[in-house]
């Protein structure tokens, strides 16, 4: 008899996935909906203008390569990572290489107590497959059981993620965010300071007040960042080494693996493709 009884429900799980995928929400349902989703393929090199979200935002690159950015830092996520952008946070997105996003909606009154800034994730294998379920049924209703389970262990998983060191804080005023600029091109403080008119010391202090950084170790971070987006769009690691100003790729990738603690092709390896 339980044999017969677990027969059946496994013969019905198909036709329980059918049901949900035809399930259309109206206007009325509005007020219960927990979780949104959306499914979208993006080309290298293609951008979306800065924008905001009336919904705080769970955005998982399945696959590839995306950075975030505000005004007040940038974040990475290459294949298997996501970003959190809080409801009304302006920001845009660039790919680095072709990107496959699947991303969660969040509804802010629902969900409350969760990061009120930016902040990059890793995604474990269980987050990923509540990410594909939701994503698989469009939205989570509170009124459903299963569907508000699943809302609710996609908090309880986002919450225990690790957040590993994607993020770069941006300077505010002017003068530092020309500062900035200028380290990102591998320009270090000394010619900095020179350009911009103002003594060594002063443009460290200035800098470290507005980033949290000293300016080495943000010019370092920076670098190590762009390395890793042109490491997520294919290009070699002895490429990206030299462009990153390192004079040997073993160089590199020790430092590559001392701020992100594995190694470029720890991050990079293939990852099966999933839906």
């Amino acid at each position: 008899m339980a044999g017969l009884c677990r027969a059946r429900l496994l013969a019905a799980i198909p036709l329980y996935r059918r049901m949900m995928s035809r399930i259309r929400r109206s206007v009325a349902d509005e007020p219960f909906l927990l979780i949104r989703t959306a499914a979208s393929d993006h080309r290298a090199g293609e951008a979306i203008a800065p924008h905001a979200h009336d919904w705080h935002q769970l955005v998982h690159a399945s696959a590839g390569m995306m950075e975030i950015w505000t005004e007040r830092g940038s974040w990475i996520a290459p294949s298997g990572r996501a970003v959190w952008v809080p409801a009304g946070v302006r920001h845009g997105i660039r790919f680095a290489a072709a990107s496959t996003l699947r991303t969660l909606y969040f509804q802010p009154e629902w969900a409350r107590g969760l990061p009120s800034d930016c902040v990059a994730v890793a995604v474990s294998p269980l987050l990923r497959e509540l990410v594909l379920r939701a994503v698989a049924w469009g939205m989570l209703d509170g009124r459903r059981p299963a569907e508000a389970a699943v809302a609710l262990l996609v908090c309880e998983e986002f919450q225990r993620a690790e957040t590993p060191p994607f993020d770069l804080p941006e300077p505010a005023s002017p003068a530092m965010r020309r500062a900035a600029g200028l380290a990102r091109t591998g320009a270090r403080g000394p010619e900095i300071a020179a350009m911009a008119g103002m003594s060594l010391r002063a443009l460290e202090r200035r800098f470290r007040a507005e980033t949290g950084l000293s300016l080495g170790r943000w010019r370092r971070h920076a670098l190590l960042l762009a390395a890793m987006e042109r490491l997520g769009a294919g290009e070699p690691v002895k490429s990206v080494a030299a462009h990153a100003g390192f004079a040997a790729p073993s160089a590199f990738v020790a430092a590559f693996r001392a701020a992100f603690g594995e190694t470029p092709g720890g991050y990079f390896s293939p990852r099966p493709a999933r839906s």
